[in-house]
């Protein structure tokens, strides 16, 4: 049985170095495939991977169990709790060119693009491609240039085969896929978290690590429900907030 694999972090060292591994591995276990193992590393193991002591590593597992996320036995070792899931998430609706309208309007720069094996954790979406397109851009204000979000797109390969690349320097890939390529768009399933800024999310939109930020998912359907594109984006906290209006009639 594979064993369960942590995130790695970058620790900043004007934060309690336990409160930083926790929260780490707090978002690996809600982040986790269902499929992933129930039994963490030792205590020694985790110290090793985060690069702290044992006590600090104790700490943070202590912490952890607190909030019933994981269990302890002595001598079977720590296990992450069946029932430690992710909240349920808030369904919005709307139509594709309020999210299309919601996305454009920024400076826009496309740092890389390319051809990946179908990440695990979008295996559900995509369980006929070994491998997918992928796009990632960082976006942020037009006037000031200040990042605001970086998004990666994971797109069907025949779709990426007719998009421009400078098209997504434009426009919003909801637009390229409509409008240019024309895929025929049914609907949109959007996913809104609160997460904690890693290494590369800090790095690009200039935030502390471990800053709040707001991670989103986006999935693409067609007519016949296939998925097309899942859009994983993440937003500085202090920049972006979504507002819900809901008609009661």
């Amino acid at each position: 049985m594979t064993s369960f694999a942590p995130d790695s972090i970058v620790l900043n060292r004007k934060l309690p170095l336990w409160y930083q591994v926790s929260q780490s591995l707090r978002a690996s276990i809600l982040g986790r495939s269902p499929r992933d193992p129930l039994r963490l590393p030792t205590e020694e193991q985790l110290a090793g991977h985060y690069g702290v002591s044992v006590l600090t590593m104790r700490q943070a597992l202590k912490e952890l169990e607190h909030e019933g996320l994981i269990t302890r036995h002595r001598r079977r070792g720590t296990f992450i709790e069946p029932t430690a899931r992710r909240g349920a998430p808030v369904r919005l609706l709307g139509s594709v060119d309020a999210i299309v309208a919601q996305q454009s309007g920024m400076a826009t720069q496309l740092l890389d693009r390319g051809t990946v094996a179908t990440p695990a954790e979008l295996a559900e979406y995509f369980p006929d491609l070994a491998e997918v397109a992928t796009y990632h851009r960082l976006r942020g204000d037009e006037k000031t240039g200040e990042p605001t979000n970086h998004a990666r797109n994971y797109v069907r390969p025949e779709l990426a085969a007719l998009i421009d690349p400078d098209d997504l320097v434009r426009w919003p890939m909801t637009k390229v896929l409509r409008d240019v390529v024309g895929a025929d768009i049914s609907r949109i399933t959007d996913t809104v978290e609160a997460r904690l800024a890693d290494p590369e999310t800090a790095r690009l939109l200039h935030v502390p690590l471990l800053s709040p930020i707001l991670h989103y998912t986006g999935v693409t359907y067609d007519a016949d429900g296939r998925p097309l594109d899942v859009a994983v984006i993440h937003y500085r906290g202090d920049r972006f907030s979504f507002t819900v209006t809901l008609d009661a009639t």
